[in-house]
């Protein structure tokens, strides 16, 4: 798409009213003095240099006597906005700069909605039409060699600032096209920070840090916007740093910030042609082969359940994943069914190998205030008599609570001495403060 269309399509963007005659002016005299054609072709090549020459034409454009009586403040935030419209996120940018802000939706060109500390509010900003909100949505996607259309109109991408991106465009959405963008902290979450907000207890976080440590493959189940993803990055910072992490996402959004030996790989869709695709699975199977101490899934969803199965029970250990569960029963249930995507095996051969493949099941919940935190950590075992995995409730935290109770500890936590994870005493330790929260 041209900068001529780009402009025309992002006629009027204002970040929260509708255009003003000043900026509608300005685009018309701005694209009489630059070439369309050159700043275009610099948008990928060199968005720098594209915002600069814009800019430039801007300057050129207020030296006309018409911009003589508009205040200096004016024709700034005026610039601001139209190289926001042709070359940037147009009425998001406000959004998207604003780090408390986590996740932005839009529902049409004119309900855009975002959260912040796991709540929902009502922006003011506003798309002009769905000419424009497509263009954004062109200008997103473009880059990253993906496109929207009927043919194919949904889609999910990971910008280069890192930012998750869903859209779903008419016909399947009936209102206009839907835009989601998840953000992400440029800090990450460590175990102690999670603490200090509430997620969680400190025998919770000293007894999660040491399962890390302790090689024990951990699950994170919980549903959308729980923070899993969050707990997950939590729990990869507890990771040995002389231990090689080998990532594998549908998209990319874990963060490796401070750790010196990271392989990331990320799933790859198909082409418009219908070729090109590489699934998690696909990945999950190489990834045994770059020697790997760690895998660390982002989340488990589909056939590649069975491939992380047998990595956990063939000497993995130590693996971290993800998956939606509403509890860590749940999860049982979830992993079968996943596992008979991929292959036609007997549950209970599946449910066994569950119960072996994972040490601990941790899941996580969101309060009425949007608060996140752990509800329940648990651990899995075969009843070879009844032939079925059972779950056992380590530690549960109903809603109304702002401190869980411990019911039982880990199976292994008496190994951790020998491991050289924790001393007698800090075990010891460990103990009687679960005693006293119980």
């Amino acid at each position: 798409m041209s900068l001529m269309s780009r402009a025309r399509a992002a006629e009027g963007a204002g970040p929260s009213r509708e255009p003003s005659n000043g900026l509608e002016t300005l685009k018309a005299q701005v694209l009489s003095l630059v070439s369309a054609d050159d700043i275009a072709a610099m948008v990928t090549a060199n968005p720098n240099r594209a915002r600069s020459e814009l800019r430039s034409a801007c300057r050129q454009a207020f030296e006309d006597v018409s911009w003589s009586a508009v205040p200096r403040e004016e024709r700034r935030r005026l610039v601001c906005e139209l190289v926001d419209a042709v070359l940037g996120f147009g009425p998001l940018e406000g959004l998207l700069a604003d780090d408390s802000v986590t996740e932005i939706m839009v529902n049409g060109p004119c309900d855009v909605f975002f959260e912040r500390e796991g709540r929902l509010f009502r922006s003011e900003a506003r798309f002009a039409d769905e000419a424009q909100l497509r263009a954004l949505i062109d200008r997103m996607l473009g880059p990253l060699g993906r496109r929207v259309d009927e043919a194919s109109p949904m889609a999910n991408a990971r910008l280069p600032q890192g930012y998750r991106v869903h859209v779903v465009i008419p016909p399947l959405a009936l209102d206009g096209p839907v835009l989601t963008i998840r953000k992400f902290a440029s800090r990450v979450m460590t175990l102690e920070d999670m603490m200090r907000a509430g997620s969680f207890g400190s025998t919770v976080g000293r007894c999660l840090a040491w399962a890390v440590r302790a090689r024990k493959n951990i699950a994170v189940s919980g549903g959308t916007g729980s923070g899993k993803t969050t707990l997950l990055n939590a729990l990869s910072c507890a990771l040995p740093r002389d231990e090689r992490i080998v990532t594998i996402e549908d998209s990319a959004e874990l963060r490796f910030l401070e750790h010196p030996h990271v392989v990331r790989l990320e799933a790859r869709p198909r082409s418009a042609e219908g070729t090109g695709e590489v699934t998690i699975r696909d990945l999950v199977i190489n990834a045994l082969r770059m020697r790997p101490d760690r895998i660390v899934v982002g989340e488990c969803r589909g056939a590649e359940a069975l491939d992380m199965l047998q990595a956990m029970n063939t000497g993995h250990d130590g693996s971290l994943t993800t998956l939606h569960a509403n509890s860590p029963s749940d999860v049982v249930s979830r992993l079968t069914t996943m596992v008979r995507y991929a292959a036609e095996l007997p549950v209970d051969v599946i449910e066994s190998s569950i119960a072996s493949a994972f040490d601990a099941v941790v899941q996580t919940a969101r309060s009425l205030d949007g608060a996140r935190y752990v509800s329940e950590v648990a651990e899995l075992s075969y009843n070879r008599e009844r032939h079925v995995c059972q779950v056992k409730t380590l530690y549960r935290r109903d809603r109304s609570e702002t401190e869980g109770r411990w019911r039982a500890e880990p199976f292994w936590i008496g190994e951790l001495p020998a491991l050289r994870v924790a001393n007698e005493e800090e075990v010891a330790a460990w103990r009687r403060a679960c005693c006293s929260a119980a």
